[in-house]
C-alpha cells in the first residue's frame, strides 16, 4: 500500500548569536538571532500511502505520537490541502533532544517540504512557512531555507550572506528544558536590538548562556573546553555548544583533542537547505 521508502535530510542550525530583546503581552519574548544550517543532522525516511494514512513505523523514545512532529506535520500539511494521500515515516535520529540544533524543529520542516514533493501539492515557501509557524517558533526557518536574520519571535527572517565556516559542536550529556530557561529570573530581557551589519562586525552573543551555565555545570564544562581554540558559544537554549574555524583541518585538529568524556562532531556551513527547490 505504500512506496519504498526514502531518505530525506533535515540538518542541524546553529544560532551564531541569541538575543533577547523584549517581551510581548502574550508573555512570547522578542528575539533576535542569525540561524546557519550544517551539513549533520536526522534523517526522515517517507513513503506515500494511497490509502491516505499517516503511519509512524517505529516508537521514538520519549517521544509518544501525539508529541511527535513528523507525524502533526504530515497531517497538518494533509488536512491543509485535503489530499488524499498518506505517508509512512520513520526518522533516523542523530541530534540529541534539548541540544539546541533544531533537531524536532528541523524533522517537521523536512516533512512539509519533502511532502510537498512527493504529494504533487506545489505549495509556495510563503505558504509552507505559515503551516510551520503552527507546529513551532523553529520549524519556519528550515522551510525559508537559507542562512537566516530573525527577529519577533523566531518568525521575521531575511536572508544574510555568511562566510563559509566549519563548526566544532559539542553535546553535554544533559536536556535543557528550553521553558525553563525562558522563565529564569535572572534571564536578561531587554539587550537593545542590533542590525545584521553590527553582527557582521563582529556584535552578539547568546543571553540564554550564563543561565544555562548557572543551572547546567556540564554546558559550563563544556563551553570551557572548547573556549580554550576561539570564541566559543551555546546554541539556542542548549545543551549543544559550538567554535566556529576557518577549515575542516582546524576542526578536526580540535575533535581529536577532545577528552574522553566529551563527544562531539564537526559540520560544515551551508547556505541553504538541501531540499530549498522542494517549496515554490
Amino acid at each position: 500500500m505504500a512506496q519504498q521508502l526514502k531518505g530525506f535530510p533535515a540538518p542541524a542550525k546553529l544560532n551564531l548569536f541569541l538575543h533577547v530583546t523584549g517581551r510581548r503581552a502574550d508573555g512570547y519574548h522578542l528575539l533576535q538571532s542569525v540561524f546557519r544550517f550544517v551539513d549533520h543532522g536526522d534523517t526522515v525516511w517517507l513513503g506515500v500511502r494511497k490509502d491516505g494514512l499517516i503511519r509512524r513505523l517505529e516508537e521514538i523514545p520519549g517521544v509518544p505520537e501525539e508529541n511527535d512532529l513528523t507525524l502533526r506535520a504530515a497531517r497538518l500539511l494533509k488536512d491543509a490541502t485535503a489530499c488524499s494521500l498518506g505517508a509512512d515515516i520513520r526518522l533516523e535520529k542523530r541530534l540529541p533532544m534539548g541540544g539546541g540544533l533544531g533537531g524536532g524543529s528541523s524533522d517537521a520542516a523536512t516533512v512539509l517540504l519533502a511532502l510537498n514533493r512527493l504529494w504533487d501539492l506545489g505549495l509556495s515557501r510563503q505558504r509552507l512557512q505559515e503551516l510551520a509557524l503552527q507546529l513551532g517558533a523553529d520549524v519556519p526557518v528550515f522551510v525559508f531555507g537559507e542562512s537566516a536574520f530573525a527577529e519577533g519571535v523566531g518568525e521575521l527572517l531575511a536572508p544574510i550572506a555568511l562566510q563559509p565556516a566549519w563548526y566544532v559542536v559539542l553535546i553535554p550529556p544533559v536536556q535543557v528544558a528550553t521553558a525553563e530557561i525562558f522563565a529564569a529570573p535572572e534571564l536578561t530581557r531587554n539587550t537593545s536590538p542590533i542590525k545584521i551589519a553590527d553582527f557582521l562586525s563582529g556584535a552578539g552573543g547568546n543571553d540564554l548562556q550564563p543561565v544555562v551555565e548557572m543551572r547546567y555545570p556540564e554546558v559550563a564544562r563544556h563551553l570551557a573546553w572548547l573556549g580554550k581554540f576561539g570564541d566559543a558559544r551555546m546554541t539556542g537554549s542548549g545543551a549543544c555548544v559550538f567554535l566556529a574555524v576557518r577549515d575542516e583541518a582546524k576542526a578536526l585538529a580540535i575533535l581529536q583533542e577532545l577528552p574522553l568524556d566529551m563527544q562531539g562532531f564537526i559540520a560544515r556551513g551551508l547556505d541553504r537547505h538541501p531540499l530549498f527547490e522542494f517549496a515554490g
